[in-house]
């Protein structure tokens, strides 16, 4: 599966945040866009996407930790053998007014809209970076 690199993904265009909500569970399991939040919280620039589809499945499933270590590659390979979304497809960025930037390696840090690396990356006018939007939530009228 292949991932971007130096891109930052905006919020939707469509996105009815006017500022970076953090999600809250309302059920005692997470749901994945809390999950990605705080992995991309608390880990910035420490997964590409597949690793996060990878660590925000293991989290979503309760997966347990003796059968990650028992089992990690074969979890791997079933979890990949069907395509997963991009983060533009993220809630995160549809709802919650947050953006990602991937970087050279194609890892993933997550920022607010109305933090200056938001503003800045969403400026990028000298090339370095790949600007898109995530996805609409509804169909362009």
């Amino acid at each position: 599966m292949g991932s971007y690199t130096n891109t930052f993904i905006l919020i939707a265009p469509d996105c009815p945040a006017e500022y970076g909500q953090v999600p809250v569970a309302k059920k005692d399991a997470k749901p994945i866009h809390v999950i990605q939040y705080e992995l991309l919280s608390q880990h910035p620039y420490e997964f590409t996407q597949d690793e996060l589809i990878f660590q925000t499945h293991i989290r979503h499933k309760l997966i347990p930790e003796a059968e990650i270590d028992s089992r990690k590659e074969e979890i791997w390979s079933e979890l990949f053998s069907k395509p997963h979304p991009c983060l533009r497809a993220s809630t995160l960025a549809k709802r919650y007014g947050w953006g990602f930037h991937y970087n050279q390696e194609g890892k993933i840090a997550v920022y607010p809209m109305e933090s200056e690396p938001y503003i800045n990356y969403a400026g990028n006018t000298d090339g370095t970076t790949s600007v898109i939007h995530a996805m609409r939530n509804a169909k362009a009228k």
